[in-house]
């Protein structure tokens, strides 16, 4: 079953990403069509999602996530400075 979690990063706020939503099936794919209706990026990686997935949606991601999450943000910011969609 497909599964899908939407991070939120305000760098002048948070002190590390935020769960903003979760879910799997229908709300997996609905997380999915707003991310691509609004143009947001969007990378696919089962096993983050499964850990991301046992936070608490509006708390931060888990200490132990940093690193993995960091590279997620890394690969997006670049795809987007490129001007790609991920």
């Amino acid at each position: 079953m497909k599964k899908a979690v939407a991070l939120k990063y305000n760098v002048n706020k948070d002190r590390a990403p935020v769960v903003k939503a979760k879910g799997k099936g229908d709300v997996a794919k609905n997380i999915i069509k707003i991310a691509e209706e609004y143009n947001l990026p969007i990378k696919k990686d089962e096993d983050l999602v499964e850990l991301l997935s046992k936070v608490e949606i509006d708390r931060e991601i888990p200490e132990n996530l940093y690193k993995a999450v960091a590279e997620v943000f890394g690969f997006i910011y670049n795809i987007t400075k490129q001007g790609k969609k991920p």
